[in-house]
């Protein structure tokens, strides 16, 4: 891949109608002179992780697959008569929530743990695999590790060796004459000049440019998301990259959306196009199972069943006894019997296409381009091929072909994303108070919370969950979902 960096051609672009969109292809995967997945150098220089760091046990113990682990037949077959008769935690979840406490309440109070899933891995929504064409994917699509909290970075190196990445996010999006121009997402001054034909070189021309262009609410507090958003980037940059994003996300506009979805819209006035501004940022080497694969499977302390139905299991009776039972499922799930309204969540649908020979051996520029346009039913498309982290044959050129993935979103289908408006937060607190009450069950994680958290801080929310289990002889969290502050949410 490096060899091929200092023959790259630059990026054209058609100016004739005909082919607007169309481009040259990359020569390589995404990069920067620093290397593959790495920003420019004053920006990458910000990164804390800057080499291969970290250990990975496995890997370390011989194994040398870069595929996840294969299961033997006990812990797929769901069957849970073949497990103990008895556990202290029954974990209902195998995703980052889960496997957390399992591990810290094995290593450090010797507990047991039985963990069940109905899917038939472990990872949750973080599982990747390789696929039969020998290229790294996310089943659950794409994830990029990122931390402000040292304490999660810290622990996360004890089970994986982690490369330096900087995720950069394009966007193609359409210039003041409508030809569609590829820009960095969240807008720079880069991508204002290429959109609007200006000519912005410094950090104060941005900022006057960003105040010449908001328009401030009426009230003096923005009471939408459209209302938020023209007061943090203005009617054009709104009009051509977030407005019809949006709709096409959470199939509503702006103006139906809370104020607080569209306020957290990042205003660059710098030359910094990394999508994450956190001090760590970086891949697992060998795929985000392995992190849970060192985690779980080595450790005596913990049995796991996968294609395990939990409602199934509980209705027949067929649960182990145990002393504290960890939910991560949904919550309204949880009380379904009760007949209270579902809460509402978006979801993804992922529309795969492996490319045979594409033209120099990619599709598009970067790992992930956004399409905010309302011409493409689309959000966006993500090709694997990019990133550091793909196994060896890849790396070396060996695979020819490439996998994309254009993402839809769905009201339908596995629960991602919270829906923020003020009838899912009431409803929710319906069933908070409910779950406050339930004796023996501790709530954990994004589902359980209805709050959107970000890799990092499902893992400190566990992680503080279980300083107050040796605390209080409590499980329960340190702060509320929304003292994490806001998840990254859609992208």
């Amino acid at each position: 891949w490096l060899g091929r960096l200092a023959h790259r051609p630059p990026t054209r672009f058609c100016s004739q109608s005909p082919c607007r969109g169309q481009r040259a292809m990359p020569a390589g995967p995404f990069a920067s002179s620093v290397g593959v997945g790495r920003a420019e150098p004053e920006w990458a220089a910000l990164n804390k992780v800057q080499e291969t760091v970290g250990k990975d046990p496995i890997f370390q113990g011989g194994e040398t697959s870069e595929a996840p682990l294969e299961f033997d037949g006990a812990v797929l077959s769901g069957d849970l008569s073949t497990t103990a008769k008895s556990y202290d935690l029954l974990i209902v979840g195998a995703g980052l929530s889960g496997a957390v406490l399992a591990e810290r309440c094995s290593k450090e109070l010797g507990m047991s743990s039985l963990i069940i899933d109905k899917r038939d891995h472990i990872g949750g929504n973080c599982y990747d695999y390789v696929d039969e064409h020998g290229i790294r994917c996310s089943k659950y699509g794409a994830h990029l590790f990122h931390t402000q909290f040292e304490r999660v970075w810290n622990y996360v190196l004890e089970f994986s060796e982690w490369i330096p990445f900087d995720h950069r996010v394009k966007g193609l999006v359409p210039d003041k004459d409508g030809v569609k121009r590829l820009v960095p997402i969240p807008p720079t001054q880069e991508s204002v000049n290429t959109l609007f034909g200006e000519n912005i070189k410094t950090e104060e021309e941005m900022q006057a440019w960003y105040d010449k262009e908001r328009i401030p609410p009426a009230s003096g507090e923005p009471k939408n998301g459209e209302e938020a958003a023209l007061s943090r980037v203005g009617p054009r940059l709104f009009e051509k990259v977030f407005k019809h994003y949006t709709k096409k996300q959470w199939d509503k506009y702006p103006e139906e959306l809370d104020a607080s979805v569209l306020l957290r819209l990042p205003c660059r006035t710098t030359t910094d196009d990394r999508y994450f501004p956190d001090p760590w940022q970086a891949l697992p080497l060998r795929g985000y199972t392995r992190i849970f694969e060192n985690m779980l499977l080595k450790d005596p302390n913990i049995t796991i069943r996968l294609n395990c139905d939990f409602f199934q299991q509980k209705q027949e009776g067929n649960l182990p006894e145990h002393k504290l039972l960890v939910y991560t499922g949904q919550i309204d799930s949880y009380y379904a019997a009760l007949g209270m309204p579902k809460l509402e969540y978006r979801s993804l649908r992922f529309e795969e296409e492996f490319l045979q020979d594409p033209e120099r051996g990619f599709f598009q520029e970067a790992m992930v381009v956004n399409h905010p346009s309302p011409d493409v039913p689309f959000t966006r498309i993500v090709e694997y091929k990019h990133i550091p982290n793909q196994p060896t044959a890849v790396k070396e050129g060996k695979v020819k072909g490439s996998l994309i993935a254009r993402e839809f979103s769905s009201a339908e289908g596995e629960p991602y994303y919270p829906v923020p408006n003020p009838a899912n937060r009431e409803l929710y607190e319906k069933y908070a108070a409910l779950a406050a009450k339930e004796e023996g069950v501790a709530f954990v994680g994004r589902l359980a919370s209805y709050k959107y958290f970000n890799m990092d801080q499902a893992i400190l929310n566990a992680l503080e969950m279980f300083d107050n289990l040796k605390e209080t002889g409590k499980l329960e969290p340190k702060r509320k979902p929304e003292d994490f502050g806001p998840g990254d949410g859609p992208k």
